[in-house]
């Protein structure tokens, strides 16, 4: 059982430029929000066909990261409190390496369940005005991580998430971001080949496991 610190929901705004809208600067909630299949309410999506979706519903990062980037980054003003890589739901106490593709949750009222990490896009390096922030996440492993909603309820700061449920122990989101984003399944195309066949794993998720599969043919 761990503490939810914050829930954080955003709106599409203009990011660099008119024609490029993002909802990736996410504010917390005063209180309690809704959850259904596509997420919290009031959260938005500049970008739907990256963004959002029913695998990408609720996206957690760990605060326990923000100390590292203060380590790197310096004082910057997104590092002073959650919600600076644009995740909905932030905690302490869960990382990549603790928690498991497929594992289910209780937040709140709801019952949500992990689907895959978080492939880091250029938009963070862009919130941060240092580019190469994204190539970092990347490198450091410091993905986040989302979840799919199975039961609707409703979260709000100071309620837990609790795990039910974890049917593949095996498989963390620091090993599965590791064999599809960070090219670790060119030394076990056995692992990539079980991630292509895993249901579980959003879909997104499971075609860049085929794919790199094919590419090792």
């Amino acid at each position: 059982m761990t503490e939810v610190l914050a829930v954080m929901t955003g709106k599409i705004a203009p990011f660099r430029g008119p024609d490029e809208p993002s909802a990736i600067a996410k504010h917390a909630a005063s209180g309690p929000l809704a959850i259904g299949p596509l997420g919290l309410a009031g959260d938005e999506q500049g970008d739907p066909v990256h963004h959002g979706g029913p695998d990408k519903a609720i996206h957690h990062y760990p605060s326990d990261h923000y100390p590292f980037w203060r380590g790197e980054l310096g004082d910057h003003p997104l590092l002073a409190a959650p919600g600076g890589f644009g995740e909905n739901i932030a905690t302490l106490g869960l990382l990549e390496t603790d928690v498991c593709i497929g594992d289910r949750f209780r937040l709140g009222t709801a019952l949500v369940e992990l689907s895959h990490g978080r492939t880091p896009c250029w938009k963070i390096g862009h919130r941060f005005g240092l580019l190469k922030l994204t190539a970092r996440v990347v490198e450091t492993r410091r993905s986040g991580w989302y979840y799919r909603v199975l039961e609707a309820g409703a979260v709000q700061a100071g309620e837990t998430i609790t795990l039910v449920e974890r049917p593949l122990p095996e498989w963390t989101v620091e090993r599965t971001f590791g064999l599809i984003v960070c090219g670790d399944g060119k030394r076990d195309p056995a692992a990539l080949r079980a991630l292509a066949d895993m249901e579980v794993l959003a879909a997104a998720w499971r075609e860049k496991a085929a794919l790199a599969v094919a590419q090792l043919r």
